[in-house]
């Protein structure tokens, strides 16, 4: 077939335009007739889906919310220890065998799915459960500890304050008496320290221990240690940190006051 001569130079125009205006040419066909580009593009259905679950918490981690979440555990039996607020190696395997018990993937890292699991089978943690083995942040001081040399005990914080002339200088958690051996309130004295003493009413250890009104002293108690709050003393001031209270026994003298209030 014959193209006529105006028809050529009108393509030939054409291209040379594009050229000019593209500043490229066209590409080259390939063996099956389709352009060859020299850079590949993935279109979005070509690439490959992938989901995240972002962790609410994970190792590391500290606040409040990891002690709820170590209260919760707790619950439903994947956690022995704390709640301490420190997302630590035993709080990351309690999470992992509690998604791997249910078909979560485990990750030992709380995800929102983990999270909604574990509040569907558990209540929300009062306050002795979050702070089960102590922790807790100190009430403030009672009027009467403000003064001199003073071991200031607040049964409603469970916690005492070493106070010297207003200042606090060391707080530690403490544990009192069952409701059928109370520890006594009022304002009392030290008037007896024994490093080793032991029991002989109850034939327990009592390390440490300063008395302050008559058999009720403040001393170190291996099972509130182990157990938290989850037991009582026989009316004593318990203190589950064996290294506060060794510091303590060290600082206090004969004669200084201790006050228990409310």
């Amino acid at each position: 077939m014959r193209i006529p001569g105006r028809t050529v130079a009108l393509f030939a125009s054409a291209a040379a335009l594009a050229v000019a205006l593209g500043g490229c040419k066209p590409p080259p066909e390939g063996a099956d007739g389709k352009p060859q580009y020299p850079v590949h593009f993935d279109t979005p259905s070509a690439r490959p889906h992938t989901t995240t679950r972002a962790a609410l918490y994970s190792r590391g981690d500290s606040g409040s919310g990891v002690r709820e979440l170590q209260a919760r555990l707790r619950q439903v039996q994947w956690l022995n220890d704390g709640p301490t607020g420190e997302y630590d190696d035993l709080t990351e395997q309690a999470v992992s065998g509690f998604q791997g018990k249910r078909g979560l993937p485990r990750t030992g890292r709380v995800d929102h799915v983990t999270w909604q699991r574990l509040l569907a089978m558990t209540h929300r943690p009062g306050q002795w459960e979050l702070y089960l083995m102590g922790g807790q942040p100190a009430a403030p001081p009672d009027p009467r500890c403000l003064t001199g040399r003073v071991l200031c005990v607040s049964k409603t914080s469970r916690t005492l304050r070493w106070m010297i002339d207003g200042r606090t200088l060391t707080t530690v958690s403490v544990r009192f008496g069952s409701q059928y051996t109370p520890t006594r309130e009022g304002v009392f004295s030290i008037y007896w320290k024994s490093r080793h003493h032991v029991s002989t009413l109850y034939d327990s250890p009592m390390p440490y221990a300063m008395f302050f009104s008559g058999g009720q002293a403040i001393h170190y108690s291996y099972d509130f240690a182990a157990h938290g709050y989850a037991g009582g003393s026989h009316g004593c001031v318990n203190v589950r940190d064996e290294g506060a209270i060794a510091s303590l026994f060290a600082q206090v003298r004969d004669g200084d006051r201790v006050v228990v209030y409310r």
